[in-house]
């Protein structure tokens, strides 16, 4: 039996698109890898983005790279609060896994720092 899960994820990326592009979709794929997730699993993925990359939209940058095609997307630009780190992409992805399953949340590319209690661990 299934049941609802929410995964996070977090990188940091260079405020280009080919980077966007290459952090979104290695964010995505090692979701699913680590989490034995299908797509189809997938209820929704929403992204923060911090205030100083424009220079493509996560929800783009995931379906150019061929992934989420049919997923239902969304993103928004993350406060500014005084202790916030720019270049940052953060992801809350919403999925249904076997009950009794430890999500494992992911944080790359130097993200980890942001929560070195959740980096690495389920």
């Amino acid at each position: 039996m299934k049941r609802l899960y929410a995964l996070r994820g977090a990188f940091f990326c260079r405020n280009e698109p080919e980077d966007i592009i290459e952090q979104t979709a290695a964010l995505f794929d090692t979701l699913l890898r680590e989490n034995s997730l299908a797509e189809t699993d997938i209820v929704s993925l929403q992204f923060s983005v911090t205030p100083d990359l424009d220079a493509l939209n996560p929800c783009a940058a995931l379906r150019r790279s061929g992934r989420g095609g049919t997923l239902a997307l969304f993103a928004q630009q993350e406060p500014v609060f005084a202790e916030s780190h720019g270049g940052a992409i953060r992801a809350l992805l919403h999925c249904y896994l076997e009950e009794g399953s430890v999500p494992v949340h992911v944080y790359r590319n130097g993200a980890e720092a942001l929560r070195p209690d959740r980096a690495g661990k389920p």
